[in-house]
């Protein structure tokens, strides 16, 4: 008995892609996404401060606008974590704090899906003040580029973001600082939904949280909370 032919139709989403349909590109799977990182005093979400966030929308693999802030931590940078990022004490001294920059990253990151590298650490961080202040936060799923690409492009040496940008010869400059990283970690998502594509393998948000291995991250939402008269 003669078998079905298999159609591939990632030539075709190709083909509309470049002709500026995005949509039609990727189907069912996802489309627009917020790439989004942090930088921070240190390692423990308990502990440490978020010190930068940065975040760039991807459209496909256009990025569309970008966020970024400064933090004031409200304590000392560690010598350790300004070699890292280059963050100082000056460079925060004024600027809003995370409680103050909540809502405007929740509005800017809507209810798209969001992607980090080694998005845990990120999460984690996010969640902790979020919960702590019960302020607005991304209302999207969180996927995590780090298993991904592990998965999907196997045999590196490593992969840490860096790697995966040179690997891939994207344009790269500043590494360690958040809006820049965002951009990468967006590139190396684009590129994980296009191999996926290309593979005629389903990349819905189930599918990719499936292929990495973990729970489902999101940030509860929180009502927001009516300002509090003053009665004096």
């Amino acid at each position: 008995m003669e078998k079905p032919v298999q159609c591939c139709w990632a030539g075709f989403y190709l083909f509309f892609f470049m002709a500026g349909f995005p949509a039609i590109l990727y189907g069912y799977s996802i489309v627009k996404f917020i790439a989004f990182d942090l930088e921070t005093t240190g390692t423990k979400p308990t502990a440490d401060m978020i010190v930068e966030v940065g975040a760039v929308q991807f459209d496909g693999d256009r990025a569309v606008k970008g966020y970024g802030a400064l933090i004031n931590p409200g304590i000392p940078i560690p010598p350790d974590a300004s070699a890292v990022n280059g963050i100082t004490d000056d460079m925060v001294r004024g600027k809003p704090r995370i409680a103050d920059v909540l809502g405007e990253f929740a509005d800017f990151c809507g209810d798209l899906p969001l992607v980090a590298h080694n998005a845990p650490f990120d999460f984690k961080f996010l969640l902790e003040d979020v919960k702590l202040h019960r302020a607005p936060a991304p209302k999207g799923i969180v996927l995590d580029t780090l298993p991904l690409a592990r998965r999907i492009f196997p045999g590196l040496p490593n992969y840490r973001l860096g790697t995966l940008v040179r690997h891939f010869r994207f344009p790269s400059g500043t590494f360690h600082r958040a809006e820049e990283d965002s951009a990468y970690c967006g590139l190396v998502f684009a590129k994980v939904l296009e191999t996926l594509q290309a593979r005629c393998e389903p990349c819905t948000e189930s599918d990719l949280v499936k292929i990495m291995g973990r729970e489902e991250m999101r940030f509860p939402q929180y009502a927001p909370q009516p300002d509090q008269l003053d009665l004096f």
